[in-house]
């Protein structure tokens, strides 16, 4: 199995069966995006307590990419710091800019999406619930 095909499972395994899709009521952090160019719909949910994500989910409905990217957003930021989290949120958004090769320790399953960047059309898909996580993370470092 090539690389290319393994980072395509990977993306389909987050489609099919996404991690933590489901509302959050407790929700510190509560923001929705959508994608009008192709109908991607993202609802980012996060608790942080003490600075620390300490849950997050989100809800919506789109394509295989915004699903999964959304899906292992919220894998990879759990437990960590908002510092931590905008951390990774800056090397995603390189990566998906082609700016920077993907660093692996630090992204995990997310390097599965760095060939979304052959396809422009497409990084908007991967980087919806990022831009949403961004936002949100922003709201609150700032009230």
């Amino acid at each position: 199995m090539s690389l290319d095909d393994l980072y395509r499972e990977v993306i389909l395994d987050h489609y099919r069966s996404p991690r933590n899709k489901r509302a959050l009521e407790a929700a510190t952090i509560d923001v929705h995006r959508n994608n009008p160019l192709c109908g991607d719909d993202i609802t980012v949910h996060v608790l942080v307590e003490d600075g620390i994500a300490t849950e997050v989910a989100f809800e919506g409905v789109g394509c295989s990419i915004s699903q999964a990217s959304a899906s292992m957003l919220t894998e990879q930021i759990t437990g960590k710091k908002l510092d931590e989290i905008d951390a990774l949120v800056t090397g995603f958004r390189k990566m998906m800019a082609g700016e920077e090769g993907p660093d692996e320790d630090a992204l995990g399953d997310l390097v599965a999406l760095k060939g979304v960047v052959k396809y422009p059309v497409r990084i908007k898909c991967a980087v919806l619930a990022w831009d949403a996580l961004q936002e949100g993370i922003s709201a609150h470092v700032g009230s």
